[in-house]
């Protein structure tokens, strides 16, 4: 009997050894798949505008460039589809051979959660560059290659403008699809508020509209987690007259370290009281040419100047040693302001690892503390003085009057974003490690005196580690799970902060 017992023992091991090896031989045959054969097939019949490339080559290297190298993504193959019924193949044809891959707008997305695809296929769809302006319903409608700083001019020059990122260089689709927060949401709202319609190709591969009249759970869950449905081609969106005849008041200030104090103070005192007008970028950041750390602040307000003025008044009346007031057009804001930093800020193919959260507290002290914390990291680590913390103070007056429960973004209440950011040369392990280290005490310091009772993140600038309860709302979860289940249930589309199938 016990001789009987081993034996049938041991051949269970032996059986779930070879059903592991045979696994395992299944799963390299999927990964080993031939791109280039079966991309270059003539049985595809791509049509003639799209593009397939392979490593090595410069198109190569262009479709797949991305904003920021840390944890990047990798790719055997890139294509570029010239038309939707493309994209529907590659969905299919993807998926009918287990390939990962990932859609590129511009390619600023910056969670770590896209870095688990390796060796997949680059969908690129930067060449999409359409935009349409129709001056009678006021709306424009635009593909997903179309990066922000592309919109200002057409819209300005016809009397409109639209609220947008901060930043000039991601697609305008890409950022919409996580909620869009920017200078103009305390009077215009989220980007997503501002969208009318999308046109996109779901993981059937199947093209459909989604919009307030056509399947409308799509158009709630796409409003906030959009890149977990399906690859969107096109996007309308209400546009609004220029405010002020596009005139923005644009004040810039530079305190230096013995007044940065007193600049955060002035900060904490827009608490409960931030104009829906009034919007501001500053940067913590190492001045080389001082060998010392500043505060770099950038204002707008977009109004009248003698109103945008007396806002400013706490700001103004510091005294700052370099300050600059001036009046410029609402097309050239991003560029301009902060000296120009924008041509900075959108340099590629750059280590950046981000620590972000969502803010609805202005806390002066827990500024202060990070400011001294920077100076050390400074001191300490030449290699990382690149690295910056940004603090994005953003009215919400409009954005709030959505009612939570219209779309899937689930951070309305926030009024500020913190982004500290650090950037360090490849090989640099010392620096990287303890900018991750400062990373992470840095993002608890502000959970902290957030005015959230636990983290929370804006999806477009979450680094990926922080749970979906986080970064989605654990209010939104079950129905975000519904809908993931019924668009996308093999989550074909599980790269940028997947979302489950069921929750909880």
């Amino acid at each position: 009997m016990v001789l009987t017992r081993n034996l049938s023992v041991a051949s269970c091991v032996q059986f779930l050894v070879w059903l592991v090896l045979w696994a395992g031989r299944m799963d390299a045959a999927v990964v080993r798949v031939d791109l280039r054969s079966l991309l270059t097939d003539s049985a595809r019949q791509w049509s003639a505008n799209t593009t397939v490339s392979f490593a090595g080559s410069p198109e190569f290297a262009d479709a797949t460039e991305r904003w920021t190298i840390y944890r990047p993504p990798t790719y055997s193959a890139a294509i570029r589809p010239g038309t939707e019924a493309d994209i529907s193949k590659i969905i299919k044809l993807t998926t009918s051979h287990n390939i990962p891959f990932l859609v590129r707008g511009a390619g600023h997305s910056y969670t770590t959660t896209i870095g688990d695809l390796q060796n997949g296929l680059d969908v690129d769809l930067s060449q999409w560059k359409s935009l349409e302006l129709d001056t009678a319903a006021k709306t424009v409608t635009v593909g997903p290659g179309v990066t922000i700083g592309e919109i200002f001019d057409p819209l300005y020059e016809a009397g409109f403008e639209i609220q947008t990122g901060s930043c000039s260089c991601p697609s305008l689709i890409g950022v919409t699809l996580g909620g869009g927060v920017g200078r103009m949401q305390g009077y215009h709202g989220l980007l997503i508020d501002a969208l009318v319609s999308v046109r996109m190709i779901t993981a059937e591969g199947e093209r459909v509209e989604a919009s307030q009249s056509s399947n409308q759970d799509l158009f709630w869950a796409i409003r906030g987690a959009g890149a977990n449905f399906g690859v969107v081609t096109s996007a309308t969106y209400n546009v609004k007259p220029l405010t002020n005849h596009g005139n923005v008041l644009n004040a810039e200030f530079t305190f230096p370290a013995n007044m940065s104090s007193a600049f955060f103070r002035a900060v904490e005192s827009y608490n409960d009281n931030l104009p829906a007008e009034l919007a501001s970028i500053s940067i913590i950041e190492y001045n080389a040419a001082t060998n010392e750390t500043q505060v770099v602040s950038e204002w707008a307000y977009f109004g009248p100047e003698n109103e945008g003025r007396r806002a400013l008044a706490p700001i103004i009346n510091l005294g700052a040693p370099i300050s600059n007031i001036s009046i410029v057009p609402w097309n050239e804001l991003t560029a301009t302001a902060g000296g120009g930093i924008d041509r900075v800020l959108c340099q590629g193919r750059t280590i950046r690892d981000l620590y972000n959260l969502n803010l609805k507290n202005y806390s002066a002290s827990t500024y202060e503390s990070s400011f001294a914390q920077m100076e050390k990291f400074y001191a300490s680590n030449p290699g990382g003085r690149e690295s910056v913390i940004t603090l994005e103070v953003f009215p919400n007056q409009a954005m709030a009057k959505v009612p939570l429960g219209d779309t899937a973004f689930p951070w309305r209440d926030a009024t500020a974003y913190i982004n500290p950011t650090f950037t360090w040369s490849e090989g640099d392990n010392a620096t990287a490690r303890a900018a991750q280290e400062l990373g992470q005490k840095l993002r608890s310091k502000f959970a902290a005196t957030s005015g959230y009772k636990s983290p929370t993140v804006f999806i477009n600038y979450a680094r990926g580690d922080e749970g979906l309860e986080h970064i989605y709302g654990r209010e939104k979860l079950p129905r975000l799970a519904q809908l993931k289940k019924a668009w996308d249930p093999k989550k074909i589309f599980r790269y940028n902060n997947g979302l489950p199938t069921q929750y909880p």
